[in-house]
């Protein structure tokens, strides 16, 4: 099995894989009418929702609990299915509104039991299917982490990354970010009384999401707000009750953005670093021209909540001959001196026409010995769901921006 990974990393062929059908009423028409969605909206939105289909005030609160417990405790995918309130109220927010999570396009599965999924979101033009973006699950043996996207594209263009070689189409909404979520749940049977229905390679465990990462498609930093609003609801502990330290957010390196993540979302964070100095950073992460190694380190040592206990993770893939010499690993450690750190090592994840190649393993194991020596935590992550396009920086859609003359065509303005 590991030759067929290994084939399909260096050819660009696709593995012995097989895609899942989706269910659930998931794959429903592209251009379908669109209701008001629920999903997404905090309590107090939720309660202006329920006002104004005739929800008495007095009411009001009650009514709210009861949806966010439906919706976000026990995963409820209709309106019918909500009991605990009346028939006339059920059909009344049905008509209205709805909580339909995002479109599965196709789900894949992994040698390695990793899950892909390619989602398809809501679209504001009629007759044109809505943008794309792509969700990663990877299982262990006692644990599983989710890999959600921020954003549909992105504009960093990082060289390394699949992603960066297609246009920033959108940022995602709060909605689409916890459907997001909401729909992995829903297909790894991550609910009271639901189970998946296909259970292969998932973890033995009571929750199969026990850890969520904003590391799929596009800078989280860039889309701030919805990332806020969507972490408070995911981090709710009256409904999913995810935790906030295992939630990372995963940003290149939007200096001004990063202390409002720790004050604001408290969520653990990664940094996209791959480089030691400037010039090599400049090329292989374009960002870096605009906040530079100094600005990003203060920015890492000025980090709200910032201690041993809430390290910050440094990812950095590892390029033949580019950024893997034993001297880069001596630079990283004084780079990184002085900051509560973890260097997660990735072995590059080829895709098609990417210009850099993996260093070999062997020079990835002396690159680690080298900071672990000098006391930082520095594992080598193992690549995960290569033969699917799933491993880290291998996302990618087929989605395009469409610019305002096009868009205003389409809606006949």
């Amino acid at each position: 099995m590991g030759n067929v990974i290994e084939n399909a990393m260096n050819k660009h062929e696709p593995a012995m894989t097989h895609n899942i059908p989706a269910q659930n009423g998931q794959n429903m028409p592209e251009n379908a009418p669109a209701h008001t969605t629920l999903i997404g909206l905090d309590q107090g939105e939720l309660g202006e929702a329920l006002s104004h289909i005739g929800v008495k005030d007095k009411q009001v609160r009650m009514r709210v609990n009861q949806l966010w417990n439906g919706l976000y405790a026990r995963g409820l995918t209709q309106f019918d299915d909500l009991h605990t309130i009346s028939k006339d109220l059920r059909e009344k927010l049905a008509k209205a509104y709805t909580i339909e999570r995002p479109q599965i396009v196709t789900e894949q599965l992994s040698n390695d039991g990793t899950r892909k999924w390619l989602l398809r979101f809501k679209s504001d033009i009629p007759g044109k299917p809505g943008p794309e973006a792509e969700m990663v699950y990877i299982p262990e043996e006692t644990r599983g982490t989710l890999c959600i996207s921020s954003q549909v594209g992105c504009t960093l263009n990082c060289r390394f990354c699949h992603t960066g070689t297609m246009p920033l189409v959108r940022n995602l909404s709060a909605d689409e970010i916890v459907g997001q979520v909401m729909l992995a749940r829903d297909r790894l049977g991550d609910w009271p009384l639901i189970e998946a229905d296909n259970k292969e390679g998932l973890p033995d465990s009571k929750r199969m999401i026990t850890r969520l990462v904003l590391m799929g498609m596009g800078e989280p930093l860039y889309n701030f707000d919805h990332i806020k609003k969507a972490s408070a609801i995911l981090c709710d502990d009256a409904g999913i009750n995810l935790s906030h330290r295992r939630i990372t957010l995963s940003t290149a390196g939007v200096v001004p953005m990063m202390e409002r993540a720790g004050a604001e979302i408290g969520c653990m964070l990664a940094v996209s670093l791959h480089a030691t100095n400037d010039k090599l950073r400049d090329e292989l992460v374009p960002i870096n021209r605009k906040y530079p190694l100094e600005q990003l380190m203060q920015a890492c040592r000025d980090y709200p909540g910032l201690s041993n206990a809430r390290r910050i993770t440094f990812e950095y893939v590892m390029l033949d001959g580019i950024n893997d010499s034993l001297n880069d690993a001596k630079a990283l450690v004084q780079l990184l001196k002085g900051i509560p750190a973890k260097i997660n090592l990735i072995p590059f994840n080829p895709w098609p026409d990417s210009p850099y190649q993996c260093s070999d393993w062997a020079q990835i194991e002396r690159f680690a010995d080298i900071i672990n020596d000098a006391g930082y935590a520095s594992p080598i992550r193992r690549p995960r769901g290569r033969d699917i396009m799933a491993a880290c920086g291998q996302l990618k859609s087929q989605s395009e921006r469409i610019s305002n003359r096009e868009r205003k065509a389409l809606l006949g303005e």
